[in-house]
């Protein structure tokens, strides 16, 4: 029997364009939609990668077209709008998921990696958003779906362009929300992850000189995966995934200068403490090098990772409640 999610109104399979597709949030997202049927535009720098992803979807039975795309490239984007539009006729969903960043003190990064992080995670997505929105408007119908980050409610300090990068995707969302307010079967939706456990970090350009390891609890990125594909049937103007957005965005709106003051300084003794590395582009130039994978291998077992979901539920209230007092007092 077929699912739902598989067909749009009028019985035909739907189809989903997904950016960032090689490697993992994007390859779960591909995943998952094509074991519901969907067909499947697939975008990235990664060639080969993408040919990969295709041939395994294409033996589980799915339809898909790769187009290898540089979403920094506006005339490149505006390429792949028009394969998908050739390849299916409609598009009734444009996942915008591409994502890089650089770790470092902001002056020890050089201006070029700050340049190119804001222009993929922004102007890239603008471009995804300028190519998907007049296909929606002509069809009458779309969901637009960014990928943005916890860090668009709370800056990370030593990842500036990160940052600014996914506190303009906010505002870009929130502009075109109003712009299509006017048509009610056009949706602009944002997911806000928490930490997710994909090679992200080690594809990301490190200019500290130190080893980058990510702090736990991680999401699956298959949890993350989900929360996209429930966009196609329920669209909402903001998604969370993950309890950490709570903590994060409580704490940030009562004390953001010493929130932010006291993360500067866990960063300060993390690296002082971690293994030397060398400085890296990453995969800011120039696709990664490795196997395309969707996880990062950071994850622990439920049982090792519940007493920090708990120590970190509690921090997050407590820091909270302290907080708030002291404003009061204040």
């Amino acid at each position: 029997m077929r699912n739902d999610t598989e067909q749009a109104g009028d019985g035909r399979s739907r189809v989903a364009v997904i950016s960032g597709a090689s490697s993992g949030i994007g390859r779960a997202t591909a995943e998952r939609f094509a074991a519901l049927g969907w067909q499947l535009v697939l975008a990235s720098r990664d060639a080969e990668a993408l040919n990969a992803l295709a041939e395994t979807l294409r033996g589980r039975g799915a339809r898909v077209r790769i187009v290898p795309t540089d979403i920094g490239d506006a005339a490149a984007v505006e390429a792949l709008a028009n394969a998908a539009r050739t390849f299916s006729g409609t598009i009734d969903l444009w996942f915008a998921n591409v994502g890089v960043g650089a770790v470092g003190r902001f002056e020890d990064v050089p201006v070029e990696a700050h340049v190119q992080v804001l222009q993929t995670n922004l102007i890239g997505h603008l471009h995804e958003a300028h190519a998907a929105l007049p296909i929606f408007l002509r069809q009458g119908h779309g969901v637009f779906v960014n990928m943005i980050s916890m860090v668009g409610f709370a800056a990370a300090p030593l990842a500036a362009a990160y940052s600014a990068s996914k506190f303009g995707l906010r505002g870009l969302s929130e502009a075109l929300r109003a712009e299509m307010a006017a048509h009610p079967r056009i949706h602009i939706c944002d997911v806000y992850p928490a930490l997710v456990d994909t090679p992200a970090l080690d594809h990301a350009a490190n200019y500290t000189g130190r080893a980058l390891h990510p702090p736990t609890p991680m999401l699956d990125p298959r949890r993350v995966a989900e929360a996209v594909v429930r966009l196609a049937d329920h669209p909402r103007a903001t998604t969370l995934v993950g309890a950490q957005n709570w903590g994060v965005r409580i704490v940030h709106a009562l004390a953001p200068t010493l929130s932010l003051k006291l993360v500067d300084r866990w960063f300060e003794g993390y690296f002082a403490a971690a293994a030397a590395a060398p400085v890296t582009a990453g995969n800011l130039f120039q696709p990664p090098q490795d196997r395309p994978a969707i996880d990062g291998g950071y994850r622990k077992p439920l049982s090792r990772r519940l007493p920090l979901l708990v120590a970190g539920g509690l921090v997050a209230t407590l820091a909270g409640a302290a907080l708030l007092h002291r404003r009061r007092t204040a």
